[in-house]
C-alpha cells in the first residue's frame, strides 16, 4: 500500500513538472524606493556622486547614508526631483553642474589601446586594439570616464545642443497607459 501511495505521488510529481505546476518560481524585487530614487538619476554610471553607479547611489540614498545633492549630471533638477519624492529639504549641488555632454575620439590621434574601452560603463566606444576607436554617441552618457585613461589625450568631451532628437533628457517622458 504504501508503496502504491509513493508510486501515485511520484506520478504526481511528474505530472506536475510535465505541466508546469510543480516548478515554484521566486522572484526577488528590489526595494521599490530604490527604485524610484533610480529611476530619478541620469543613469550615467559615472561616479561623481562616490558611488560606483546608479543603483548603487540610489540604495545609499534610500538608507540615510547619502545625501541626495551629490550627482553632477543629474543637477540641481534631479535634487529638486529626489527632495520631492523623499520629503526632503532642496540643497544646492555638491559639485559643478554640468551641462550634457558625449565623448568626442579625435581618430587621427587615436592609437587603438582600448583603455576608454574598459573604462566606459556603458559601452558606447568601438573599436580594436591598435585601431582607431569611436563613440556611438547615442549611447554615451557624458560620464568622463574614458578621458582619464587616454594615454594621447585624444578624447574631448563637447556639450550636447537640445535638439529634436534629445529634447527628452530635460524633460520628463510621460507614458500613457490605456486601459484594455
Amino acid at each position: 500500500m504504501i508503496t502504491t501511495l509513493a508510486i501515485m505521488a511520484l506520478g504526481a510529481i511528474v505530472l506536475g513538472a510535465a505541466l508546469g505546476y510543480a516548478s515554484i518560481r521566486f522572484r526577488v524585487e528590489g526595494d521599490p524606493l530604490v527604485e524610484k530614487i533610480e529611476a530619478i538619476l541620469p543613469q550615467t554610471q559615472c561616479g561623481q556622486c562616490g558611488y560606483p553607479g546608479c543603483k548603487p547611489y540610489a540604495a545609499a540614498i534610500s538608507s540615510g547614508e547619502a545625501d541626495i545633492n551629490l550627482c553632477p549630471p543629474g543637477g540641481l533638477d534631479g535634487v529638486r526631483k529626489l527632495a520631492d519624492l523623499l520629503g526632503r529639504e532642496v540643497k544646492p549641488l555638491e559639485a559643478e553642474e554640468k551641462p550634457k555632454q558625449v565623448a568626442i575620439i579625435d581618430e587621427r590621434t587615436c592609437i587603438g589601446c582600448t583603455l576608454c574601452i574598459q573604462a566606459c560603463p556603458v559601452d558606447a566606444i568601438v573599436g580594436a586594439a591598435k585601431q582607431m576607436h569611436t563613440i556611438i554617441e547615442p549611447l554615451c552618457t557624458g560620464c568622463e570616464l574614458c578621458v582619464k585613461p587616454c594615454p594621447v589625450e585624444c578624447i574631448t568631451m563637447q556639450p550636447i545642443t537640445e535638439n529634436l532628437d534629445n529634447w527628452k533628457w530635460k524633460y520628463p517622458v510621460i507614458e500613457i497607459k490605456r486601459a484594455a
